[in-house]
């Protein structure tokens, strides 16, 4: 009986202890659960705050990109404005040095020619003036012309052309052209304007023939007996009036040929119409002013196109 009692209490102190580790070690793993659980908690809330953090970051890294991305366009576009407006300017300077260039070599050739022409020397303007003039051929007799306008506009005296019926025209060039139609013509005054169809044509201007004066040199350009493209030297002589036109009287020799090709100054320009010479006198050619060949063209052609 004593020995039961004694295995009882022992078996009750053993339970009890176990017991006292089980509430032990439940109490302990609660304290470690309850531990486990807010450091969770908190790496949580840590986490959102830094995902939180990272936005924001993110967001503001964003809008700060976007402007600096929007400065970036705005100072290219005013870069691209400014070297636009300097490459315009540049430009524009070039076109004005470029301009004013031409029109120094400009100056500098007609002083050249004006030099040449002082000094007794028309070979400056020769070459050009050559260009505009023309050999005229009819079944009747030949003469010369002067191209006024790059539409193909020649002049020549009527009395060049007068019974002709067939007339062609010869250029510097080497081109010919046969004239189907006449533009023109005053009787009174001995002018005809010719209407040829050809690309390229040079003309010749009209000069003021009431600012030449007596002593002035001047050139014949035509065609004297059948020699193409000759010019002669000479110089004003005077001024006469003849049925009503104005005349200019040349030392220029006036042959048959020269007829209808143009008197030509020292700045290359038609100062009159070679129209004929006194016969059995070295010395004495008329041309007609260019002022009145200039009124008469100006009528005709004026008329002539309008028909058309």
């Amino acid at each position: 009986m004593k020995q039961q009692t004694q295995i009882l209490a022992a078996i009750f102190s053993i339970l009890i202890v176990i017991g006292g580790l089980s509430y032990y070690f439940n109490y302990n793993l609660n304290l470690a659960r309850q531990d486990y659980n807010a450091k969770i908690t908190g790496l949580g809330q840590k986490t959102e705050e830094n995902i939180q953090g990272l936005k924001s970051d993110i967001y503001s890294l964003g809008s700060n990109l976007s402007a600096q991305l929007a400065l970036l366009d705005n100072a290219l576009d005013n870069f691209k404005k400014k070297n636009e407006q300097d490459l315009k300017t540049l430009s524009n300077l070039i076109d004005q040095i470029e301009q004013q260039s031409n029109i120094k070599l400009d100056e500098l050739k007609t002083e050249v020619k004006n030099i040449k022409i002082k000094s007794a020397d028309f070979s400056a303007i020769v070459d050009d003036v050559l260009q505009s003039v023309v050999s005229i051929s009819t079944d009747k007799g030949q003469g010369s012309g002067v191209i006024i306008n790059s539409k193909g506009y020649v002049i020549t005296n009527v009395h060049v052309i007068n019974g002709a019926s067939t007339i062609r025209v010869h250029t510097y060039s080497g081109d010919r052209y046969d004239i189907k139609e006449l533009a023109g013509y005053s009787l009174e005054a001995d002018i005809v304007v010719l209407k040829i169809d050809a690309p390229g044509l040079k003309p010749l201007g009209f000069g003021n023939s009431d600012g030449l004066k007596v002593g002035e040199k001047v050139i014949a350009a035509g065609n004297p007996a059948g020699l193409s493209f000759t010019v002669t030297e000479g110089i004003v002589s005077a001024f006469r009036e003849f049925n009503s036109l104005d005349y200019v009287q040349t030392d220029v020799p006036i042959n048959p040929g020269n007829s209808g090709g143009p008197l030509i100054n020292t700045k290359g320009e038609i100062v009159g119409i070679n129209n004929f010479k006194v016969g059995g006198f070295e010395g004495l050619g008329f041309a007609i002013s260019s002022n009145e060949v200039r009124s008469v063209a100006d009528k005709v052609i004026s008329e002539y196109e309008a028909k058309q």
